[in-house]
């Protein structure tokens, strides 16, 4: 049976990192009529299933695993009493705020929101976006699915494991397999650059000794039933296989870490103009969307590298839905920001002029660039310089900007140039 014209003040989608620190903010900022729905049977997001630690240390400024990081939030969001409505799958999300939901305990049910904050996090790409020559055997993993396998459900999926892409994810994994008792054979990356922090390239490989194939991938799968064996070449400029330098593993396993694209079907829907950069939507730096009232945070607004910045802008999007129900619009006018050499995807993508305030700049560099800067500027006027040895896409740049230093509203542009 369908219950029609449920009116709530705020509506999360999403009960991950992001929709937990934006309901808890909301509820702070004086919202009571707020509802999250989750279609897990429990909160906390992809947090549940990486139980390594290094979560935290910007936010508590200690090292956390996953789910110790979920937890926080979830005991304060029960504290304030938030309604948290799991195992519910959203079906459609509207331009007029109207969200249609389906649930085995509750039916269909169609909610009247005065404001929705997405908050549905990313997925993985998968082999059908590779094409990739060779069998549909088993044995074929992305890196998520492996990692759900072990660390929640017990099962380990292979012996003998080669991993396409580099990112954190694979990364983690890699270690994870061996610790399980697996051999890892190789890391295969496609670019000339790992897309994964610093930091598990490290931990994850070369603590265990596992080899590290930049500017290689993999050409063929071999197998019937189950994966034998994967043959991986290097590439060339075009990332086209190098002839003469195909290196063959027997494996049983191949797992994908080759990308995170944010889930936009509900944002599509909603009529959001989606950014081809990040593939997420084109937000204000109120992380208002280009539908009013409509606000996105966390990974399925831009794939970070950190939960801790998920749960920071998170929690500016939860102040900004609980002042736009109050407001009933954000109004004036804004200044876009554009991206400049070496600059891929800055959120966000607009700033408003309302009032004085501090934003934050965040982007992925297009590739690896050494002892270079960041300026951000209007026109012929610097408005922020930031110095690095290096900057990499594995690691997500931040750059505050204070927008008293604004010189009119001509756009802002921002670039990487050498020292």
């Amino acid at each position: 049976m369908a219950a029609y014209g449920i009116d709530v003040d705020i509506l999360i989608v999403g009960a991950g990192p992001a929709g937990l620190a934006a309901a808890i903010a909301a509820k702070e900022a004086g919202v009571d009529n707020l509802v999250v729905l989750e279609r897990e049977d429990n909160p906390g997001g992809i947090l549940r299933q990486c139980i390594h630690n290094g979560f935290g240390l910007h936010r508590y400024n200690e090292e956390l695993t996953g789910p110790e990081y979920a937890q926080r939030d979830i005991d304060k969001a029960n504290a304030l009493g938030i309604d948290i409505r799991c195992g519910t799958t959203v079906l459609s999300v509207e331009a007029d705020h109207t969200v249609t939901a389906v649930s085995t305990a509750r039916g269909l049910e169609i909610y009247h929101a005065k404001a929705i904050i997405m908050a549905m996090g990313c997925r993985e790409r998968p082999r059908g976006a590779l094409g990739i020559p060779g069998s549909r055997c088993a044995g074929i993993y992305t890196a998520g699915t492996a990692q759900k396998f072990v660390n929640l459900e017990g099962f380990v999926p292979g012996k003998r494991i080669v991993i396409l892409g580099s990112g954190d994810i694979g990364l983690i994994m890699a270690r994870r397999m061996t610790l399980q008792g697996a051999k890892v054979l190789a890391c295969v990356e496609l670019m000339p650059y790992s897309s994964g922090l610093k930091r598990n390239i490290v931990q994850c490989l070369d603590d265990y000794n596992i080899p590290l194939y930049l500017s290689h991938t993999v050409i063929d799968i071999e197998g019937r039933d189950r994966l034998t064996g994967v043959t991986v070449a290097e590439v060339d400029a075009k990332r086209q296989p190098v002839p003469g330098t195909e290196i063959h593993f027997d494996c049983d396993t191949l797992l994908l870490s080759v990308g995170l694209i944010p889930e936009n079907e509900l944002s599509n829907q909603a009529g959001l103009e989606i950014s081809p950069l990040t593939s997420g939507p084109v937000v204000n730096d109120v992380f208002e969307a280009s539908v009013p009232g409509i606000f996105a945070c966390g990974n399925v607004l831009h794939v970070h590298d950190l939960v801790d910045y998920v749960s920071q802008e998170s929690t500016e999007a939860g102040k900004a839905a609980a002042e736009y129900i109050r407001r009933e619009a954000f109004t004036g006018k804004t200044i876009s920001v554009v991206d400049g050499n070496g600059v891929r995807g800055t959120v966000p993508q607009k700033i408003l002029l309302d009032e004085e305030k501090k934003v934050n700049l965040m982007f992925r560099p297009s590739g690896v660039f050494e002892k270079s800067q960041v300026i951000v500027s209007q026109g012929d006027t610097v408005l922020v310089k930031k110095r690095s040895t290096i900057f990499t896409p594995g690691e997500m740049v931040v750059i505050p900007l204070d927008t008293t230093k604004l010189v009119g509203d001509e756009e802002i542009k921002v670039a990487i140039e050498k020292v």
